[in-house]
């Protein structure tokens, strides 16, 4: 079982930039593939951003490429996400997410149910 606690959400202008962050509980962070999403008023939650468990693949929605960077630190349990050049669309609630038992370390999920985890979300609002 894993907990994820999300946290650095906030009110920001257009063109700041946020790092979110989401602790994760347990011993083996460094077996879980990572994952962002949000969810935006009225609209289904899509894929931001994935990090494999090694670190060392990453993916990004097309609409966050260039803008958006996804970290992890297994030594600390922790997960980032690195916005900038954040835009009013970016408005939304940010989930973190780990997918277990994986045994390619290299493999970064992009679909929300190929997830096993997830945080209760922190809100990011960018006014325009």
């Amino acid at each position: 079982q894993v907990q994820l606690v999300e946290s650095g959400g906030g009110l920001v202008q257009a063109g700041g930039s946020l790092r979110l962050s989401c602790a994760a509980s347990g011993r083996t962070f460094s077996s879980y593939a990572m994952g962002w999403f949000r969810q935006a008023p009225g609209k289904e939650r899509e894929f931001v951003a994935a990090i494999s468990r090694s670190g060392g693949n990453t993916v990004y929605a097309d609409s966050v490429k260039g803008r958006f960077t996804i970290t992890r630190d297994n030594a600390k349990n922790t997960v980032y996400l690195q916005m900038n050049s954040l835009k009013p669309e970016d408005t939304a609630v940010y989930y973190c997410a780990a997918r277990g038992r994986m045994s390619n370390t290299n493999y970064a999920p992009v679909r929300s149910y190929e997830y096993d985890y997830w945080g209760q979300g922190t809100q990011v609002t960018v006014s325009s």
